[in-house]
């Protein structure tokens, strides 16, 4: 790890002062947590591959014309992203029917949606993230109306760079968890923050529907790591 303060602590990240004022260093740590908290363990090597995945995301989503915080890879561990006041929601967006979708709504896990479902849910574990609406974003002055267009647009957009990304390396895109902030050297400009890597995406093979994400370690199904390094490896990402 550089040197440096630790400004947050999170499950499965720390963000460390640097230099710039307007930039922080996102280090991934090894830390693999499921049912807020509950099972818990480090799997050593698990942070360096999302790491790498992630920068290689992020990459493909700036080419694509989607603003995010990355700025560029540091070390096997860590990013310099721009320093944001994140917005305290998830937005998950959902392509296939799986986990706690299922069990809300009845649904058979791997049912195909007709058209992607969003979903937003609070940021707070010890509310264990409570699902909201946009009511609740406008009532907490989290978003406003127009930003929270904003933020669904480019949510589906999101959504649709991934699915073409992970189809081409035989993998379907089941869902994902996106976390937004604002810049704040710019308050009014809200771009993609935190990281998109097997830890916040379901990610099926999808040939045999082999699980290729943190429901490995959730239903313990096998060997995470493994699974995670497949994933780089279809993705072409270097894990050096």
């Amino acid at each position: 790890m550089l040197p440096g303060k630790i400004i947050y602590e999170g499950k499965a990240k720390s963000i460390i002062k640097a230099k710039d004022p307007l930039t922080v260093i996102q280090h991934f740590k090894d830390d693999v947590t499921a049912f807020n908290k509950e099972k818990y363990e480090v799997i050593e090597g698990k942070g360096i591959i999302n790491n790498f995945i992630s920068a290689f995301i992020m990459e493909k989503l700036e080419k694509a014309g989607i603003s995010t915080h990355f700025i560029k890879t540091l070390n096997e561990r860590e990013q310099l992203v721009k320093k944001l006041k994140v917005i305290p929601l998830e937005i998950v967006v959902r392509n296939i029917a799986a986990g706690s979708f299922c069990k809300r709504f009845n649904v058979k896990e791997g049912e195909k949606l007709i058209s992607p479902i969003i979903e937003f849910f609070y940021k707070d574990d010890n509310l264990a993230d409570p699902m909201v609406n946009e009511n609740h974003a406008l009532y907490f002055g989290w978003l406003s109306r127009e930003e929270m267009e904003e933020v669904k647009t480019t949510t589906l957009k999101i959504n649709k760079v991934l699915i073409d990304l992970f189809s081409n390396a035989g993998i379907d895109l089941v869902d994902l968890k996106l976390e937004f902030g604002r810049l704040m050297s710019d308050k009014t400009k809200i771009i993609l923050a935190d990281e998109i890597s097997p830890d916040n995406c379901r990610l099926w093979d999808n040939s045999t529907h082999k699980k290729l994400d943190k429901d490995v370690f959730r239903l313990s199904l096998g060997n995470l790591k493994e699974a995670y390094s497949k994933v780089a490896e279809r993705l072409s990402v270097k894990l050096v």
